[in-house]
């Protein structure tokens, strides 16, 4: 009588795993990627209401508005330009002046994001 020792899996074990596997991507990958939206719009408006805060803040101990967002920075007032995610760059903020050009540069900010939030609201009226 001849023993056969078998190691591994079969091809039929192989592909049940492979299955399970499937289905269980297939229930996951659609809940992960709107919740990974929702954490970038979340940040964003953070980073947004932070941002208007220090505006605020620097006209309330200067009496006038940065010129720029980098001015804040230099003041240290921000330790760095605010990221916003949705655009993936620190760099595509809108600058809003204010009413009177004497008072500076920077009235308020806006996301320079293309595109509809998951609410349909375009990101640049954030």
């Amino acid at each position: 009588m001849v023993t056969m020792k078998t190691k591994g899996f079969t091809l039929i074990e192989l592909l049940v795993v492979l299955g399970i596997v499937a289905l269980l991507l297939t229930l996951a990958v659609p809940r992960y990627f709107p919740s990974v939206d929702k954490s970038k719009e979340t940040i964003l408006a953070d980073n947004l209401r932070n941002v208007r805060m220090l505006i605020d803040q620097y006209y309330g101990d200067t009496g006038r508005y940065p010129d720029s967002l980098d001015q804040l920075v230099e003041k240290k007032y921000l330790r760095a330009l605010p990221y916003d995610p949705v655009a993936e760059s620190d760099a595509v903020w809108i600058i809003v002046p204010p009413e009177d050009g004497t008072k500076g540069g920077v009235y308020n900010i806006r996301s320079g994001a293309p595109g509809n939030d998951r609410s349909g609201k375009p990101y640049a009226d954030w």
